[in-house]
């Protein structure tokens, strides 16, 4: 007799690893779509069990199990999306495509399955009777709501339509994301030797390390913001800066198979109709209803408090910088690819602060060790590098502890590649619930040295990597029950108020005293330096903040009203109404607005920085008021109020639990130097 061979699946096997970490070293494409299908019939089971129990339902057979009933399918998709964002292949983009329907469709089975619903609501209508503690009782509202604003109310034509819409939506915006990679990837531009002129060291290192990573034989510029930025600020070739920028700006619009125009287009329309199904009259009252702004006026309301007074220090700034250009015998306007290269000369001139004179004391090693010393000082939490299989040679692992405890693994994944989408991130391959320590990721796009060289930062990169380690921090004391209340699952107008408050600690003086040590001699940043840095810091603001606004607002107004024919035209003259500064335009145009398009994140809803920021500036305020920066008793009390809690509680609650009353506007115009301003 044969014997019987039973094939294993590493990504569904237990993960007998050291903190339970995915068998990197063991897992290959061809594992995912078993996975992805195993996961999903279990998962479906398990649901079809809950639905059609014979037992009366209860919190724990019905909202506790529910909550369960997918363990493995997160399990196997926290690997999945991880690796499609930072390390894409081909093979794992088709999957993504095809995957993406598939757990549409699940999503949509659950949230309409009437059975399972008629549980949840029974439960919901008995709950004063149920004796539930405040973590259950939340999650049976957010439960029931999730349900509803899924459509389980909904019958006959508008429940199949609703689902048609949610399956199309999910496709496009994967198809979104993808065109957006293959522009960032495909794109790049070569330089001559005498193309270098000009350029500082670092900016020409990372040029060459591109050209190495790319097989060009030569210096290049590609899409990656550590590389295109310090080019623009410093090339003195203008019809170069000129070629970059446009290219730059014109992802996902140029063209062919990889153009988002039609894409956004279509997004949107659906995102309406989905709105109107619901019987809401737009997307934006939709989406918002659930965030802490709850309305489209609230939301449109914050956002001009602050444009005005921006605006009117970039039209002052850019009169500044274009009178700077014609000193230099260029006639004409102020055009966006000479905005920060004229800033940049600006600054040297009123801050005496040279990016690359700065650059090296910014090292890579040490933001990574000042971000941890200042967990550690607030939280006590302790940072160990450890030896585990990863899914690529540049990322590193930390194990975090407390006390001795167990807190998670932290793991850092820095250098821009072509294989990892643009921007930077924090996600979990595993999340934080009751009995289980998450696994957390920080994924930036910082230019990586020539082999054998100290990576170095911009003052702007260094403040990412406390804003990411911010969010990391926010899933790593997480202490809650359930997983989709735990860390960052907050409403997202209020998510970005963890990271935006780790970085005010990049310019408290001691932490730049310590850990700003030059890259050759070792030398801490003097001090004078130091003061100019902090000096600095809301330096060319008004270019920063009208360009993030603009993209706000046009997010807003897309999705506050009746969708556009053509987004392009729409956004066109939404920012002349707005009177947006030409030699500045938009942070995330629409055809690669990907916190918008890409999925339903942060659509309706990129105001949401802007909204934590008020919170923000206002809760670094309690340090200050407490003559310290690292006061224990306000440390403890945001980890107690804000950080521990992830969404157990209403946001707006945990915020006033920590700080007493919520912040006007004032505080955040204040941070930003234009308080003045308007």
């Amino acid at each position: 007799m044969e014997k019987e061979t039973f094939v294993t699946n590493p990504l569904i096997d237990t993960w007998d690893t050291p903190f339970g970490m995915p068998p990197f070293d063991r897992i290959v494409d061809g594992d995912f779509r078993p996975a992805v299908e195993t996961a999903l019939e279990e998962a479906r089971a398990r649901v079809a069990e809950i639905a059609g129990s014979a037992e009366a339902p209860t919190f724990e057979n019905t909202v506790a199990a529910l909550e369960a009933a997918d363990a493995t399918l997160s399990k196997v998709l926290g690997v999945f999306y991880n690796l499609v964002g930072a390390d894409s292949t081909e093979a794992r983009q088709a999957l993504a495509r095809d995957f993406s329907p598939m757990l549409s469709a699940y999503s949509s089975d659950v949230a309409m399955n009437a059975d399972l619903f008629a549980r949840i609501e029974a439960v919901w209508d008995d709950r004063e009777a149920l004796d539930l503690g405040p973590e259950e009782a939340r999650l049976l509202y957010l439960t029931r709501r999730s349900f509803v604003r899924s459509g389980a109310q909904l019958e006959g034509i508008a429940k199949d339509r609703l689902r048609q819409v949610t399956e199309r939506l999910a496709s496009l915006g994967v198809q979104f994301t993808q065109n957006l990679l293959a522009d960032e990837r495909d794109w790049q531009m070569v330089l001559d030797e005498a193309d270098l002129e000009g350029l500082p060291d670092f900016v020409v290192e990372g040029a060459r390390a591109a050209g190495a990573e790319r097989g060009t034989g030569a210096p290049t510029i590609t899409l990656s913001r550590s590389l295109i930025v310090p080019f623009l600020q410093f090339s003195p070739r203008r019809d170069l800066r000129e070629a970059a920028h446009r290219a730059w700006t014109g992802r996902g619009a140029n063209g062919g198979e990889t153009d988002n125009r039609a894409l956004a287009a279509e997004i949107l329309v659906l995102r309406e109709e989905r709105a109107g199904l619901m019987g809401y009259d737009s997307f934006a009252e939709f989406k918002l209803e659930t965030q802490m702004a709850k309305t489209p006026g609230a939301v449109r309301d914050l956002l001009m408090q602050v444009w005005e007074p921006a605006r009117e220090r970039a039209v002052e700034d850019g009169l500044r910088l274009a009178a700077m250009m014609h000193n230099d015998g260029v006639n004409g306007d102020l055009e966006p690819w000479d905005w920060r290269y004229y800033s940049e000369k600006r600054r040297v001139e009123e801050h005496d602060l040279d990016e690359a004179r700065l650059k090296p004391y910014l090292r890579l090693e040490q933001m990574i060790a000042a971000a941890f010393d200042c967990a550690k000082r607030l939280y006590g939490i302790e940072m160990t590098p450890v030896e585990v299989p990863l899914y690529h040679d540049d990322v590193r692992a930390w194990e975090v502890t407390r006390n001795g405890e167990h807190m998670g693994v932290f793991l850092g994944d820095y250098f821009a590649r072509g294989s990892k989408r643009s921007g930077a991130w924090c996600s979990t391959i595993r999340s934080q619930k009751e009995g289980v320590r998450p696994i957390v990721v920080n994924v930036c796009n910082f230019a990586k040295p020539p082999e054998g060289r100290p990576a170095c930062l911009s003052y702007d990169d260094a403040r990412t990597l406390f804003h990411e380690f911010g969010h990391a921090l926010h899933q790593l004391l997480s202490q809650v029950r359930f997983e989709s209340m735990s860390g960052t699952s907050v409403a997202r107008d209020f998510v970005e108020l963890p990271s935006q408050l780790f970085e005010h600690w990049l310019e408290v003086p001691e932490v730049l005293t310590t850990f700003a040590t030059h890259a050759e001699t070792g030398e801490a940043m003097p001090d004078e330096m130091r003061d100019r840095v902090i000096a600095a810091s809301t330096y060319d603001m008004g270019f920063q903040t009208v360009e993030y606004l603009g993209s706000a607002l046009v997010d807003l107004e897309f999705h506050a009203g009746e969708a556009p024919d053509d987004p392009m035209e729409m956004q066109a003259e939404l920012l002349e109404e707005l009177g947006m500064p030409k030699a500045v335009g938009m942070r995330h145009a629409t055809p690669h607005f990907a916190h918008v398009f890409a999925g339903d994140g942060y659509s309706a809803g990129y105001y949401s920085y802007m909204w934590s920021e008020v919170m923000d500036a206002d809760a670094f305020e309690a340090f200050r008021e407490a003559g310290d920066p690292f006061d224990a008793e306000t440390a403890a009390r945001l980890e107690r109020e804000v950080l521990r809690v992830g969404g157990t509680r209403d946001e707006a609650e945990s915020y006033v639990a920590f700080r007493g009353a919520m912040p006007g506007v004032a505080p955040l115009l204040k941070g930003r130097g234009l308080a003045g301003a308007g």
